[in-house]
């Protein structure tokens, strides 16, 4: 694998390093058990300070994602169960590859609908004006874990030529050059209701719910998304520092 980052890109440092750190464990040499570069490896091959390393790679740690060992190195750590950070919103596919799991998409749907109370109020629009809807059903095998409904304000027009495949915020950046900058989250235990057929649990099934509202670089609403999480098939942590 090719070690590089851009120096000219928006995207600060650490967050590069981050991302190329989880494609790197994602190889089935450290899933194996391989050792990653040492840091003053990794600093000099990308042009960057030590800090900038431990900054990514701390962060990595703290997801449980690496184990490090002082004197003798670091390496991926050992999944014994599906789990997601608070931190890892901008991408569900992206982070369970950096774990070596492989997840697909069970249900890819894409359709026009009119925005609700709530979506007008964060998109700033009148409400039941035309907005894409976008439903992702992803698990492992054949066993459901998440499901997904993507809304997004009326100047992000997807359609059925785009690769919905490919993992939601590069799609984004690629077609419309729009980069997911942050997110704003509520998370609540629910009865899992009409969403029981999709996660094949029975409807008093209790399932984790999650509402997030993404702004792009410029603190513009880009998304309104819901996330349905079977409960025993998944665990979403929560890193608090003072």
């Amino acid at each position: 694998m090719d070690l590089k980052i851009s120096h000219k890109s928006k995207l600060p440092l650490h967050i590069q390093v981050e991302e190329l750190l989880r494609k790197l464990i994602a190889l089935k040499e450290y899933q194996n058990g391989a050792f990653l570069p040492k840091e003053v490896e990794l600093a000099n091959r990308l042009g960057v300070s030590r800090n900038t390393i431990r900054q990514a790679t701390n962060k990595l740690e703290y997801e449980g994602l690496l184990t490090r060992k002082k004197g003798v190195g670091t390496k991926v750590a050992p999944q014994e169960k599906l789990s997601t950070g608070l931190n890892n919103w901008y991408s569900f596919t992206k982070e369970m590859q950096s774990r070596g799991i492989d997840v697909s998409n069970l249900l890819l749907k894409l359709e026009t609908v009119k925005a609700n109370e709530k979506m007008a109020t964060f998109f700033n629009i009148k409400p039941g004006t035309p907005v894409i809807k976008l439903s992702k059903l992803k698990g492992v095998g054949d066993k459901p874990i998440v499901y997904f409904e993507s809304y997004f304000h009326p100047r992000i027009v997807i359609d059925k030529k785009d690769d919905l495949n490919k993992p939601l915020y590069t799609l984004l950046e690629e077609k419309f050059g729009i980069v997911a900058e942050r997110s704003s989250e509520n998370i609540s235990a629910r009865a899992a209701g009409k969403i029981a057929k999709r996660l094949q649990v029975e409807s008093q099934a209790p399932i984790l719910f999650r509402e997030r509202f993404v702004y792009d670089l410029g603190d513009r609403p880009i998304e309104y998304n819901l996330g349905y999480y079977h409960s025993e098939r998944f665990t979403y942590s929560i890193d608090i520092k003072k």
